[in-house]
């Protein structure tokens, strides 16, 4: 593939797995964001609502190096949600300034109708592939993941 102004790019960029990889997260994205609209969180939100139920007691800036997104989006989702009564701010015992992220009771429900629909979602994946290929699919994606940190 060229056009007169670029270098060549190679014939199968385009069926690369790095490529399929993201087709596969725009598809799975998309169906997240289509199934959780009517139910009010984001899929963004519902990742940070699963990562703070995880591991409660994160700060903002923990939970954007976990999330590999910026502080600034995580203030942003974390105030949306707060907003909600789905999350709360509380104090660090040790450290004044610093403050924890916990679900409150409004959290834990919309995570859990949120999570409902995620299952459907995987459901839906593992019927399709079958069980042991949905467990290699995993375990593949995990090797890839360890893989590209490597790198």
């Amino acid at each position: 593939m060229t056009h007169d102004d670029e270098q060549a790019v190679a014939a199968d960029a385009l069926d690369r797995v790095t490529w399929a990889l993201r087709r596969a997260e725009w598809a799975v994205q998309a169906r997240k964001d289509q199934r959780l609209r009517p139910l009010g969180p984001a899929a963004a939100q519902y990742t940070l609502l699963i990562s703070v139920h995880s591991d409660p007691g994160l700060t903002g800036a923990e939970l954007a190096r976990r999330l590999n997104v910026t502080p600034q989006a995580v203030a942003s989702q974390v105030g949306r949600l707060e907003e909600r009564g789905q999350l709360e701010r509380r104090p660090h015992p040790r450290h004044r300034h610093v403050r924890e992220l916990h679900l409150t009771e409004a959290g834990r429900d919309s995570l859990r109708n949120a999570d409902a629909v995620i299952v459907g979602i995987e459901g839906r994946i593992a019927e399709k592939l079958g069980l042991r290929k949905a467990a290699q699919l995993r375990t593949l994606l995990d090797e890839v993941a360890d893989v590209v940190r490597e790198a």
